[in-house]
């Protein structure tokens, strides 16, 4: 019987162990690094790893990428669902930059990278356009401008819209346009109490009926006695 019970307990510890496994599987397959790209630039201008656009949105973001810079910027967008573990989305930026202009040096790269899982991005350029594109408006572009649509709402699609937007005037000896304006919101006029107006008026109630109980309690009880 002991036999028995240890055989089926192993089993259910093998089971258990192996849908854990099972489990981390995908989170692990997932993460990123400079390992997971080609060694080569890829023919399309947007490599969507995390498959967060529309066949439409990534149809024409690649017409946008290709037209940015003309000859001599080659830009692309990429995204990815995580990221490897110690690795910022700066430095894989960085380290594709390196290892994809080693086989264009006449071409500079501009890379927009989109993390799903944190709605980060990272903008990153090459060397050699610093004094077109440096590095503070590069990271305020990530920031600011791609970062707004993407916390509003994952939009993606929006978010590397309005970056190609402010760089490609800047690119072309324009002035920065800056981060977008946050549109204050105005509260919405309605006829529901709020939550401060009900409490106020509940308290107003309980007072109105404690004086009212507070005035009839003593005159009942002097009309009953004095009877």
């Amino acid at each position: 019987m002991g036999h028995v019970i240890r055989a089926r307990l192993s089993a259910a510890l093998l089971s258990a162990a192996l849908l854990l496994a099972a489990l981390a599987l995908p989170a692990a397959a997932w993460a990123t690094g400079v390992a997971d790209f080609p060694p080569q630039p890829p023919a399309s201008h947007v490599l969507d790893q995390a498959d967060l656009l529309s066949r439409a949105a990534d149809t024409e973001l690649d017409r946008r990428l290709q037209e940015f810079g003309g000859d001599h910027v080659d830009a692309r967008l990429l995204t990815l669902r995580r990221l490897d573990y110690g690795l910022s989305l700066d430095a894989l930026g960085e380290q594709l930059v390196e290892r994809w202009s080693a086989g264009e040096p006449d071409r500079s790269l501009l890379l927009l990278l989109i993390e799903s899982q944190n709605n980060s991005a990272a903008v990153v350029a090459s060397s050699d356009l610093e004094g077109q594109l440096p590095s503070e408006l590069l990271s305020s572009t990530a920031i600011s401008t791609m970062g707004l649509p993407l916390r509003e709402g994952a939009r993606y699609r929006q978010a590397s819209v309005d970056a190609l937007d402010r760089l490609a005037v800047v690119l072309n000896g324009g002035e920065d346009p800056g981060p977008p304006q946050l549109v204050e919101r105005m509260p919405i006029e309605t006829n529901i109490p709020t939550r401060e107006e009900t409490q106020s008026s509940n308290a107003f109630l309980w007072v109105v009926v404690l004086l009212v109980v507070g005035t009839l309690v003593p005159m009942i009880t002097w009309w009953v006695f004095s009877r």
